[in-house]
């Protein structure tokens, strides 16, 4: 007998549920409470077993066909419909917990040991522009077309380079969601060839020419700001180190004394402790410096006690635009020189006269390849950068008294 809406419609509740008759193993319970519920009778394996339905009209007579017809098909194939549905049940609950977003927030939370602080801000930024796209589909069902369609959006706005990274940094989520078991591929990996290329690198400005170099030691030994700025101008070119690492020195972390001046920090950016030999213009410099800003524990023990402190506050360092406006102030503009430029400047010079260039990388706290890398060059070339630390200021000096010396005009 065949089933009806009329039929179920008008079915009334009993005190005891009752059945309608079954159509091809699908039948509707009419419970004392007035639900109507949809049943599929069916043998598996010398079993009779029931696959539950929904309710009528919620689930319609034609949508109750339906999903019979799915279950006879299993059935065919020799699938139990009961636990092909459990199956599919539980993997629609794993795709939920293996989003992008939720693998992308576990990848994150990985890398904050590793990463510097900075760098882990910036990869969580790029990963927010994908999350209104891709942040809640499961990482198995990401396509490359919607990894392109969300990369196109940040290329319609020219941020090529942002573009980029972005696309870099979706990936090395995939590549952990693969590593992980819930992620089948990569299709950023597909994306070769189907964005526009990111604008040439753009280098730090920096001067690298003797007859550039004089005229702007000069000019810094001129400079005059307030102590902090000044004393940072005048040590990056002798130092040559990062910005940021400059700018947050700590006096606790400088040995003025004895025969081996140096400066020892922890390189963020590379994970590694790091030596500074101090030339003696380094040190001078310092010592004049330290009356001025080296007062954290009288002031609070919990005062960090920069050696570059801010001008309102001593709680901060100063500002990371502090030497780059002195050399605007200088008359340098960002295409002549940068604060960034003096490590450029001392890496291509320094080739130029001949030193090491494992001495010379080193210096720059560049990361050496292989497991020991990094201790044995500490180890092997601190002597080698002593010397190099203090002929590389002797030569800065010669090269400023060079442009200090007044030009003669020769007679027409």
């Amino acid at each position: 007998m065949s089933l009806n809406d009329a039929m179920i419609r008008n079915a009334k509740a009993r005190a005891k549920p009752y059945k309608l008759p079954r159509e091809h193993g699908l039948y509707v319970i009419v419970n004392p409470n007035g639900a109507k519920l949809w049943r599929f009778a069916y043998v598996f394996e010398g079993r009779d077993k029931l696959l539950s339905f929904g309710a009528y009209p919620q689930v319609p007579l034609q949508l109750a066909r339906e999903r019979r017809e799915e279950a006879r098909k299993l059935l065919a194939t020799g699938v139990d419909p009961s636990l092909h549905r459990q199956a599919e049940a539980a993997r629609k609950s794993q795709e939920a917990v293996n989003t992008f977003r939720a693998i992308a927030a576990e990848w994150l939370q990985m890398k904050a040991g590793s990463m510097a602080a900075g760098t882990h801000n910036k990869a969580k930024w790029m990963l927010d522009y994908a999350l209104p796209y891709i942040g809640d589909m499961p990482m198995a069902q990401i396509q490359p077309m919607d990894i392109l369609r969300l990369l196109r959006v940040i290329e319609a706005t020219g941020k090529l380079e942002t573009m980029h990274r972005v696309k870099a940094r979706v990936s090395e989520v995939f590549r952990y969601g693969i590593a992980s078991g819930r992620a089948p591929s990569d299709p950023c990996r597909d994306l070769r060839g189907a964005l526009k290329p990111k604008a040439p690198t753009q280098h730090f400005a920096a001067l690298t020419e003797p007859k550039d170099v004089g005229p702007l030691i000069f000019a810094i030994e001129g400079y005059r700001g307030t102590p902090e700025v000044t004393a940072a101008l005048r040590l990056s070119p002798l130092l040559f180190v990062r910005p940021g690492e400059m700018r947050h020195a700590r006096w606790p972390e400088f040995e003025l004394d004895g025969q081996d001046p140096s400066w020892r920090y922890f390189v963020s950016k590379t994970k590694v402790k790091h030596i500074v030999p101090l030339c003696k213009q380094a040190v001078a410099i310092l010592r004049e410096l330290r009356p001025l800003t080296d007062h954290g524990v009288a002031a609070a023990p919990d005062v960090p006690r920069y050696v570059f402190p801010n001008a309102r506050t001593r709680h901060r360092p100063m500002s990371e635009n502090a030497v780059t406006a002195a050399l605007r102030g200088l008359g340098y503009s960002g295409d002549q020189m940068t604060a960034h430029g003096f490590r450029a400047m001392a890496r291509t010079m320094l080739a130029e006269l001949g030193w090491s260039p494992d001495a010379i990388e080193r210096q720059l706290a560049h990361r050496t390849p292989g497991p020991l890398g990094d201790t044995y060059d500490r180890s092997k070339y601190l002597k080698e950068r002593r010397k190099m630390m203090q002929d590389w200021a002797d030569y800065l000096d010669r090269l400023k008294a060079e442009a200090a010396r007044p030009r003669v005009r020769k007679a027409a």
